[in-house]
């Protein structure tokens, strides 16, 4: 079956010009953060969801309302607490004495961007009020189920310097997150301009510049990119080597894996590196891509054993190490 690049490339480099809008009218509000903006625009064109660890004060608040306007959707702030029930997320039943029955009150969770703030803040039993959330884009209040707006996106934020009273994300609900990013601190130059802005009293106003009529175009293009069974091949075997790093030839990295990634990041992985070919305006998937992409993908779906804690290896260096070993087609 032949396939017509040349088209393709066509509605990519134009699908991603609106991307690229997105992206210029975010920088007049957040400064730097380049490749966190990247990443969210990759998990917005997948369908996929964001979990953030960074310390507080580095605009992760700020970036998503940004790009709810930008975006022209509906966004909620939802500050996990210790004390917060999942019904304080998905809604519930009210009754209604005067008319003898039920109503139904949905929550906050019904929106098109979300903020989970803080979200192991929460136990887990809250957390897991995001599963069938964030897995189906529905929620079940009572006996009925409710379809989520689309598009339907959660970034949820976690604060690696505080663990007191906090509870850690259960595996399930982790591996239902995209992406896991590390947000760090601005480079002097960037962190000036925050200042001189702050201190100039300057409010910079952006503009809508996507509809979800257009993010769903731009999904239905992405869709559209050509994915070789070579590069299919190759993402397998970079998820693959984190479940068997000996059949991969890295048996030095056997005693530091305890778990490797499922099934779940040969698909993401795979999304999101067509997603990284559409905003570099590409109607094809290369190997770099893959490479791009793997370490936001796969970082907090491989757990490592004590003994790789012990040595204070990082699931970044575990991955960075069978990127470069794993065979490039």
């Amino acid at each position: 079956m032949s396939v017509d690049i040349t088209g393709i490339q066509a509605r990519v480099v134009e699908h991603a010009a609106l991307l690229e809008r997105v992206r210029s009218e975010i920088r007049k509000v957040v400064v730097g953060q380049e490749h966190l903006v990247s990443r969210l625009l990759v998990a917005l064109l997948c369908g996929g969801h964001v979990l953030l660890e960074g310390v507080p004060g580095l605009a992760k608040t700020t970036l998503i309302k940004t790009l709810a306007r930008v975006l022209k959707v509906s966004f909620q702030r939802i500050q996990f607490t210790p004390d917060l029930l999942p019904s304080d997320l998905i809604g519930t039943l009210i009754y209604q004495p005067a008319k003898g029955e039920f109503s139904t009150k949905k929550g906050p969770l019904f929106a098109n961007l979300v903020l989970a703030d803080e979200i192991n803040r929460a136990p887990s039993k809250v957390q897991s009020a995001l599963l069938e959330a964030m897995q189906e884009h529905q929620v079940t209040i009572g006996d009925e189920t409710f379809p989520l707006p689309e598009p339907f996106f959660v970034m949820a934020t976690q604060n690696p310097i505080e663990q007191e009273g906090t509870y850690p994300l259960p595996e399930a609900q982790v591996d239902r997150f995209m992406m896991k990013l590390l947000v760090t601190y601005l480079k002097p130059e960037d962190e000036f301009q925050v200042v001189d802005r702050a201190l100039g009293g300057l409010v910079p106003r952006v503009e809508p510049v996507l509809s979800p009529a257009e993010l769903e175009a731009a999904r239905q293009t992405l869709g559209l990119i050509v994915v070789d069974d070579k590069i299919k091949k190759y993402v397998v075997a970079v998820v693959t080597a984190t479940r068997d790093p000996a059949a991969a030839g890295l048996k030095d990295l056997v005693p530091l894996i305890e778990y490797g990634a499922s099934p779940r990041a040969s698909l993401y992985l795979a999304q999101a590196a067509r997603a990284q070919a559409f905003l570099k305006g590409r109607g094809y998937v290369l190997p770099q891509d893959v490479k791009d992409i793997a370490q936001d993908v796969l970082r907090h779906r491989v757990l490592l054993t004590y003994e790789a804690e012990a040595e204070e290896v990082m699931a970044d260096q575990v991955v960075e190490k069978i990127l470069a070993s794993v065979p490039v087609p």
